[in-house]
C-alpha cells in the first residue's frame, strides 16, 4: 500500500519560529505569514510551522525586499518527466497513481504545485528503449515526415501527461530531443554524431510534426530546446551540435518552418552547462537567428550559475531557463538539499532564469530504466517508486520549497544578499510576498524580513531552508 504522505504535516518547533513585528500587526489581523521549513538532517522535511513567535534581537540580520524593483516573471518549477518516470507511474494502481500525481501537480493543502514539465522529444537516456518518432530500416529516408509516429510515447508518457493536464490544465511543457532519427545523422547511430546539413529541412519538419501530433493528443508544447546537451555526444542517445550548426538550423530552417506552419511554440537554444555562455550568445548575436528565439537554457554540471547572467547582459530581451540538474543515487540529503537550494532555487532565479527544473521525476529502487552505452545509471528520481510505494527524495523537497508558493506569473523582486543568508524574493499573482531563505552558516540566526508593510522575524537554525509567505 502507498504510505501516507506526512511531508506536509503541521508541527510546532520553538527554535524555528516567526512573528509579525511589533507595530505591524497581530495574529488577529489579515497581515499574516507562513513559514515552511526543511533541515539538512531531515528532522524537519518541508513542514509548516505554527506557534512560532520570536522577538527582535541585537544581532538581527535584515533582508529588505523591494517589490517596486522587479526582474523576470516566473514560468514555474518542476522536473523532467522521462519515459522511465512515466512507465513507473503508469504501473502503479489507479488510486496510487492519482494520489501521487495530485500531490505533485495539484494546488491543494497537501500538494506541492509543480507547474512546469520537461519531456524528451523521442527517447532520453532514462527510457527503457531507444527510439525516435521516425525510425526506418537502414538506407531509407522520410524527408516529408509521412511515417512520423509518436509510437512508444503513446504507451506511457502521453497518458500520464493527459492525466496531469486534468489536474493542472495550465501547466507548461518543454520538449527536448536527445537525438534526431539516426538516418539524419552522419554516424547512423543513436549515440553521438552530427546532424547532416542536407537533413536540416527534414528535421525542422520533424519538430513541427511533433508539436502538431502532441496537440492532437490534447498536449500543448509551450517550448522546445533544439538539443539536450549539444556539447555532450557521449550520452545515449545524444548528438554533437556546435553553436554555428544550431544557429544555421534555427535561422534557416526551424524558425521559418515554425512561421510557415503558424507554430507558436517557443524556440530555446543551448540547453547545456553554464561554463559556455558564449554558445547561446554566439547564436543570439545573429539577428536573423535571434528573431525566432525566445531564449536560452542551462544546466549546471559545469561552470557557476552566475555565468548565466552574462547571456542576459548581452541580450536582455531574451529569456533564460534552468532546465536540468541531477541528484546522484543514493542521495546525500544534506549535501544535495544545501547545494541545490543555494545554486538552483536561489541562484538560478537571481540570475534571471524563469524556470528551475530537476532531473528527473521518478525512478525505481535500482535507478532503472536507463539505456546502455551511456545512459545514467545513478540518477535518483525526485520520488522512488516501488510498486505503489513512494519514497520522497531530495529533489522533491528542493522543488517543493518554491513550486508550492511561487506560482506561475510570480515576479522576482529585489532583495539584498546577507552573508550566510542567500535568498530570493517574489511578488505572487495573489499579492503575497514570498521569500526563500537559506542559512548556510554554522550558527543559528534571527532574520528580519522587511517587505514594506509586510514584515516578519524568523529564527533559523544553521543549515535551515525556509520559505516565508507574507500575506
Amino acid at each position: 500500500m502507498h504510505k501516507k504522505n506526512t511531508s506536509l504535516k503541521k508541527i510546532a518547533l520553538p527554535l524555528l519560529s516567526l512573528a509579525m513585528l511589533a507595530g505591524c500587526g497581530t495574529a488577529e489581523k489579515k497581515n499574516e505569514a507562513e513559514l515552511w521549513l526543511t533541515m539538512p538532517d531531515k528532522s524537519v522535511a518541508f513542514e509548516k510551522q505554527e506557534n512560532f513567535l520570536v522577538k527582535e534581537t541585537e544581532n538581527l540580520n535584515e533582508i529588505t525586499i523591494d517589490t517596486s524593483k522587479t526582474y523576470q516573471e516566473m514560468d514555474g518549477f518542476g522536473y523532467t518527466l522521462t519515459g522511465g518516470s512515466a512507465k513507473h507511474i503508469t504501473n502503479m494502481s489507479a488510486s496510487a497513481r492519482e494520489k501521487l500525481l495530485q500531490e505533485l501537480y495539484g494546488t491543494g493543502e497537501g500538494d506541492i504545485g509543480v507547474s512546469y514539465i520537461r519531456i524528451s522529444l523521442g527517447a532520453s537516456d532514462l527510457d527503457e528503449k531507444l527510439f525516435s518518432y521516425n525510425d526506418l530500416p537502414e538506407g531509407e529516408t522520410d524527408e516529408n515526415m509521412e511515417k512520423f509516429d509518436l509510437g512508444y510515447d503513446k504507451q506511457y508518457l502521453i497518458p500520464v501527461l493527459q492525466q496531469i493536464l486534468k489536474i493542472n490544465p495550465d501547466i507548461k511543457i518543454l520538449g527536448s530531443p536527445w537525438s534526431p532519427p539516426v538516418w539524419m545523422k552522419d554516424n547512423g547511430d543513436t549515440r553521438g554524431g552530427s546532424l547532416k546539413p542536407e537533413y536540416y529541412p527534414a528535421y525542422a519538419k520533424y519538430f513541427v510534426k511533433y508539436i502538431q501530433e502532441m496537440k492532437a493528443n490534447g498536449i500543448t508544447i509551450d517550448a522546445v530546446t533544439i538539443q539536450n546537451e549539444p556539447l555532450h555526444p557521449g550520452n545515449n542517445p545524444s548528438l554533437l551540435m556546435p553553436a554555428e550548426a544550431q544557429k544555421e538550423f534555427v535561422r534557416d530552417h526551424l524558425g521559418p518552418e515554425f512561421e510557415k506552419n503558424n507554430i507558436k511554440t517557443k524556440i530555446i537554444v543551448y540547453d547545456h552547462n553554464a561554463d559556455r555562455p558564449d554558445y547561446p550568445i554566439t547564436i543570439l548575436d545573429d539577428p536573423e537567428a535571434a528573431k525566432y528565439i525566445d531564449g536560452s537554457a542551462f544546466h549546471l554540471y559545469g561552470g557557476t550559475v552566475d555565468a548565466v547572467s552574462q547571456v542576459h547582459d548581452a541580450h536582455p530581451n531574451k529569456n533564460l531557463y534552468f532546465t536540468e540538474q541531477w541528484v546522484g543515487a543514493p542521495g546525500d540529503f544534506a549535501k544535495e538539499l544545501t547545494w541545490h537550494t543555494e545554486n538552483l532555487i536561489i541562484g538560478a532565479p537571481r540570475n534571471w532564469c524563469k524556470t528551475v527544473l530537476e532531473w528527473n521525476l521518478a525512478a525505481d529502487e535500482n535507478q532503472m530504466p536507463h539505456t546502455d552505452r551511456g545512459g545514467c545509471d545513478r540518477c535518483l528520481g525526485a520520488v522512488t517508486i516501488t510498486g505503489d510505494e513512494v519514497t520522497r527524495e531530495p529533489a522533491y523537497y528542493i522543488i517543493a520549497h518554491a513550486s508550492k508558493f511561487v506560482r506561475p506569473g510570480s515576479v522576482r523582486v529585489d532583495s539584498n544578499m546577507v552573508d550566510g543568508l542567500p535568498n530570493v524574493a517574489y511578488q505572487t499573482p495573489n499579492g503575497n510576498v514570498v521569500a526563500i531563505v537559506q542559512n548556510t552558516s554554522k550558527e543559528d540566526k534571527t532574520v528580519k524580513v522587511n517587505a514594506g508593510e509586510k514584515n516578519a522575524v524568523v529564527a533559523l537554525k544553521a543549515g535551515a531552508i525556509a520559505t516565508l509567505v507574507l500575506q
